[in-house]
């Protein structure tokens, strides 16, 4: 996230920092690579700067998002990180990881973070110099409706917006899980937290209110049974009460409120 938005000469320390949580596919689960977590929030950064806390602003944002994700996947064959990596990070034995550092893994991600960031920054630019299309009637994206529960900022509410139907609708783990982890992370990063832990019990917490509320299923496609074709598409399935439930119980675990605007 930091590289995109420093191109854009908008360096977002704090945002960037919460976002750390989704490295390794949200909370080293193995799920979307974090960087492609980090693009689409970026994304939606600069969806903000050109079109303000606007309906149009967060189609933008999930646009933008399903561009990059369908990027890195035709780039890297899988969007998720235990595949990238072939590593799966949260029960991963210390044999394995040892390979993964022997196979020169550390070296391989830090070299995909700057060829990803050059083709996600020409995406982007191509994206919002073009002509968008118009914004379907709210709610836009699932996500955003989140942010806008437990009182983010507009900003804040229209970089979460891309994470909708598991980043770029791509039907993968969870987008809102992902911004309740990332929105609640903003937190403690403005309260001067200087470190993070993947498993810590808040986090474990969060997750658990999620699976209770998906009959313990991760990716969005299985949790909505389908996989949305564009915004339009989402925006129908929410205006039909789609989601509700599983927003409900992550604005209660995050707690209302407690998001500083």
């Amino acid at each position: 996230m930091s590289v995109v938005d420093g191109s854009y000469e908008y360096p977002m320390k704090i945002e960037e920092h919460a976002s750390m949580n989704l490295a390794g596919g949200i909370l080293g689960q193995g799920y979307q690579c974090g960087q492609v977590w980090g693009a689409a929030l970026a994304a939606g950064a600069q969806a903000y700067r050109l079109f303000g806390a606007s309906p149009r602003a967060e189609a933008a944002a999930v646009t933008a998002a399903q561009r990059l994700a369908e990027s890195f996947q035709a780039r890297y064959k899988s969007i998720n990180c235990s595949d990238v990596t072939q590593l799966d990070w949260k029960h991963g034995q210390g044999k394995q990881i040892l390979r993964f550092f022997l196979r020169g893994g550390p070296i391989r991600c830090f070299g995909m973070t700057a060829d990803y960031s050059r083709l996600a920054i020409s995406q982007l630019d191509s994206l919002f110099s073009s002509e968008q299309e118009e914004a379907p009637e709210p709610p836009v994206s699932c996500t955003a409706e989140l942010a806008r529960k437990v009182g983010a900022s507009g900003l804040h509410t229209v970089m979460a917006a891309g994470l909708a139907g598991g980043i770029g609708l791509s039907g993968g783990a969870c987008g809102a899980l992902g911004a309740a982890i990332w929105l609640r992370e903003l937190v403690r990063s403005r309260a001067g937290a200087g470190t993070f832990d993947l498993n810590s019990p808040e986090n474990n917490e969060l997750i658990e209110h999620y699976l209770e509320s998906t009959d313990y299923e991760f990716e969005c496609a299985r949790v909505t049974g389908k996989k949305f074709g564009d915004v339009a598409e989402h925006a129908a399935y929410l205006g039909s009460g789609g989601c509700a439930r599983v927003i409900e119980a992550l604005a209660t675990a995050i707690t209302p409120g407690s998001i500083i605007s």
